[in-house]
């Protein structure tokens, strides 16, 4: 059975449908997107990254205006006030991994150099640390290795093992040592290279490693060596300083630790052989 199309009348007068207007271009959203990608470009390096600093809150800025504009495209206003904020983030990172860099520059000493004593080479004559980094507590450098750090030139000029009588006949109110321990007797030189006409304080510091690890340092028995070093005082360029620094050390190994060398405040640690 066939039905019948239905009466034009009986169906329901429908509006015409008009068609969406298409949106105009956002000029202010593009001219966001634009800055902020100029801006996230120059806060990824570290010498521009003040430039990235000035674009990205303006590009944040033109960007939140541009979402509100009636009748224009959002796109790119959207996409720009995304990369503005993270521009402003990786910006954050750029500028703490920079100021970081900068203090470790300035308080870290500077680079650290090592000439080995005339005669000797680098090369460590065990072959079982041959393959060590030269200045490393398992291959420390020779005494008579001259450590430039920064400003500064250190040498370990000579490491007495058994100096306890020594102490004791210099100074009187010299304790004896603890049971199972020694007192030996460091020997070094700190040289000022700087130019600084006002001269500089010398933070050069000498702690001796026990063979299983152990950190021994002047300050955990007090003990007046004859001749001190005389650490704080202060050098001119070219000046230099010798003296000796007095430590107790385990008897047994006295000869099997290390000596860590800082020439400067702040500096990374050098090792250097007691023997």
């Amino acid at each position: 059975m066939t039905i019948p199309p239905a009466d034009q009348e009986s169906q329901p007068n429908l509006p015409p449908q008009a068609a969406s207007p298409a949106k105009e271009k956002n000029v202010l959203g593009i001219t966001a997107f634009i800055v902020a990608i100029v801006g996230f470009v120059f806060a990824c390096i570290p010498g521009a990254l003040i430039v990235g600093w000035i674009l990205l809150p303006i590009a944040f800025i033109l960007a939140i205006v541009a979402l509100f504009l009636k009748g224009k495209s959002k796109t790119l206003a959207l996409i720009g006030l995304i990369i503005s904020v993270l521009g402003t983030i990786v910006g954050a990172v750029v500028f703490t991994a920079v100021v970081a860099n900068a203090f470790d520059d300035a308080f870290s000493g500077g680079d650290t150099t090592v000439a080995a004593p005339e005669g000797q080479t680098e090369e460590t004559e065990e072959s079982e640390k041959a393959d060590d980094e030269q200045g490393t507590r398992a291959n420390p450098y020779p005494i008579g290795s001259a450590i430039t750090q920064g400003d500064w030139t250190v040498t370990i000029n000579s490491v007495n093992l058994d100096a306890t009588d020594e102490l004791l006949e210099d100074n009187m109110f010299n304790d004896a040592p603890d049971a199972g321990s020694v007192y030996i007797l460091v020997n070094m030189t700190a040289t000022y290279n700087g130019t600084d006409p006002d001269g500089d304080s010398v933070w050069a510091t000498v702690n001796y490693i026990t063979a299983d690890g152990n950190t021994i340092d002047g300050l955990a028995k007090f003990i007046s060596a004859p001749e001190p070093f005389e650490s704080l005082s202060t050098l001119y360029e070219g000046a230099s300083i010798t003296g000796n620094q007095a430590l107790q050390v385990p008897a047994d190994t006295a000869a099997d630790g290390v000596l860590a060398v800082n020439p400067t405040m702040m500096g990374d640690k050098v090792f250097v052989a007691v023997k």
